[in-house]
């Protein structure tokens, strides 16, 4: 039945393939709400720099700590103020099921592009549980879907049978942000994915070897504070280009790697206010990096030429 609910959605939209870059947007806070000032900036920052979408409400948004109108409300502003001239992929998962639904609902009301949709967290699902979570999120919405493993955070992975009954089964699944940091996972996947699912880094330092064995871009958190040099990166190896990708890959290497010197997206919140571009404010339990980290950070900003 679920298969034949699936099979009747031939909507072009849960056909496209996602690749290139797509920032994982920083929710900027001032006072302690949400500075919509500052988010229209990054959101006109993103696409004058070219990337091929936007992520807002993220784990690089904060979106454990912001409240269901608040996580809403970005969605509705990151579609406004991009205007059509990028994609927006909403970061509507969750781990409750229900939840999530919600969400997904609410950002296709709002018009985003896709949905995010992040392994559930804490509760710890069995593999069948969570088939049974995205497919059932999957049939809620028209909604092109990209699945989030992250086994760091969320302490399950989602394995590779899962996510190639979910391609099979859900022709609105079609993309999965792969953050385990293992280029082995992503032949794997490659191996028993359809060519039109798409794989995505879910880290900037992993992308060019990742993309060397399938993947086709990056969710990235480099690219708010660079997003047309990422793109650059990113666009010129789809071209065939490696020696330029490889070029700005070492460039920026260090600064990828400083990004995540504290726990994300802390460092980089705190070198966009570096940049001036939001103010320094987190909600808890995040809180300010050490100082030793924040020189390091700094330097390595300068290094780079990010900052002067």
């Amino acid at each position: 039945l679920n298969r034949l609910v699936f099979a009747s959605r031939t909507d072009s939209v849960c056909r496209q393939m996602f690749s290139g870059v797509y920032t994982a947007l920083v929710t900027p806070f001032k006072k302690g709400r949400l500075d919509e000032a500052s988010l229209k900036n990054l959101v006109n920052l993103q696409v004058k720099g070219g990337v091929d979408g936007i992520v807002p409400v993220g784990t690089t948004g904060e979106s454990p700590t912001v409240d269901f109108e608040e996580h809403v409300r970005i969605i509705e502003l990151a579609v406004y103020y991009a205007k059509g001239q990028c994609k927006v992929i909403a970061g509507s998962g969750a781990n409750s099921t229900e939840e999530a639904v919600y969400l997904t609902k609410s950002a296709e009301y709002a018009g985003a592009d896709g949905s995010l949709q992040v392994s559930p967290y804490y509760n710890k699902p069995s593999q069948e549980g969570l088939y049974a979570h995205f497919s059932e999120i999957a049939k809620s919405t028209n909604l092109p879907i990209i699945l989030y493993s992250i086994p760091g955070r969320c302490n399950v992975e989602i394995g590779v049978n899962t996510v190639s009954r979910l391609a099979t089964d859900c022709p609105n699944i079609r993309c999965i942000k792969e953050a385990g940091g293992d280029a082995d996972r992503v032949s794997q996947l490659r191996a028993v994915l359809p060519k039109s699912f798409t794989i995505l880094s879910g880290d900037d330092a992993l992308t060019l070897p990742f993309m060397s064995v399938g993947a086709q871009g990056v969710i990235s958190v480099a690219s708010n504070l660079l997003p047309k040099q990422l793109t650059k990166m990113v666009h010129s190896y789809l071209k065939g280009d490696h020696k330029a990708a490889l070029k700005l890959h070492e460039k920026y290497y260090p600064l990828f790697k400083d990004l995540f010197l504290e726990t994300n997206p802390v460092p980089v919140k705190a070198a966009l206010a570096m940049k001036g571009l939001v103010k320094e404010e987190y909600r808890l339990p995040l809180v300010k990096m050490h100082l030793d980290n924040r020189r390091r950070l700094r330097r390595t900003l300068k290094s780079v030429g990010v900052i002067k």
